[in-house]
């Protein structure tokens, strides 16, 4: 296996960082974080879809980690799944698109609105720990978390603590590497959040403007691809309730409830998330 970063350009003359691993003759996998998140989030994910035969492209979205910053502030869904559009479309054959929270919208809306006349946009669709419905509650709990400290923390230590008080069932690192990759020391000593802060200006995040519920809608009944949804079951913002009503707007989509885990599934439980991947990739195409 070999792992590489890797550029893509979209739109606004915009370019997004992105990391592979594994050989690019195998099919490619695209891994798309959630809001708040980078790429460093699919690590071990990205890792175990190498190692089961798929390339695992990780990509930073757009105003966070190393992706370029939105010169208009443009953060809406629309322009999110317009990225994701360019992205799938990069490759020589349709990819198996993987969202978690934030990125599954946004590749749920991207294959939706795709033109498939050509080809399709995607080979396989994984949504995790989002559907067309969310809980009000789970999501102003993120946005709250995200706009907590502006002022930054005085140390990764510090930082780590403010995740385990939002994140209290998950273990603690062991060490500090990965958290220190979603965070920038600046001039003043202090480290903070690498995001564009215009994502939070008019609360992308929120339940309620998420995007058009009648849109999801058509786009979540319009599926055709293999489709897996993934729960974590200790999760605040998608619910049971929430997960059967996917499924009934898409009676072909497995499903998996992964246990231990909350909002973030991969990072709670990786080898759990993994598994239910590389089975449904595997039962699936």
């Amino acid at each position: 296996m070999t792992g590489e970063g890797l550029h893509f350009d979209v739109d606004e003359g915009m370019r997004l960082a992105a990391d592979a691993l594994g050989s690019p003759n195998d099919p490619p996998v695209v891994l798309l974080h959630g809001g708040g998140q980078t790429r460093h989030s699919w690590s071990e994910t990205a890792q175990a879809l190498a190692a089961g035969g798929w390339y695992a492209v990780s990509v930073d979205l757009r105003g966070h980690g190393e992706s370029d910053w939105s010169p208009t502030g443009d953060y809406s869904p629309t322009r999110f799944a317009n990225d994701v559009t360019r992205l799938a479309r990069a490759f020589d054959e349709p990819p198996v698109l993987v969202g978690a929270s934030l990125g599954g919208i946004s590749s749920l809306l991207a294959v939706g609105t795709a033109d498939t006349e050509a080809r399709p946009l995607a080979r396989a669709l994984v949504l995790v720990d989002i559907a067309t419905q969310v809980e009000p509650d789970g999501a102003d709990r993120i946005v709250s978390f995200m706009e907590s400290r502006p002022d930054g923390f005085a140390s990764l230590q510090e930082a780590a603590d403010a995740v385990a008080l939002y994140n209290p069932h998950r273990k603690p690192p062991r060490n500090l590497d990965g958290l220190a990759k979603n965070l920038r020391k600046h001039a003043d000593g202090r480290y903070r959040w690498h995001w564009d802060p215009a994502f939070l200006k008019r609360r992308h995040f929120s339940a309620d403007s998420l995007t058009d519920p009648m849109l999801l809608d058509r786009a979540a009944r319009g599926l055709t691809i293999p489709t897996l949804l993934v729960r974590g079951r200790l999760s605040d913002l998608l619910s049971q309730e929430g997960a059967e009503a996917f499924l009934e707007q898409v009676p072909h989509a497995k499903f998996a409830d992964v246990s231990g885990a909350g909002h973030m599934v991969a990072g709670d439980q990786n080898d759990l998330f993994a598994d239910a991947v590389l089975g449904f990739l595997s039962a699936e195409l």
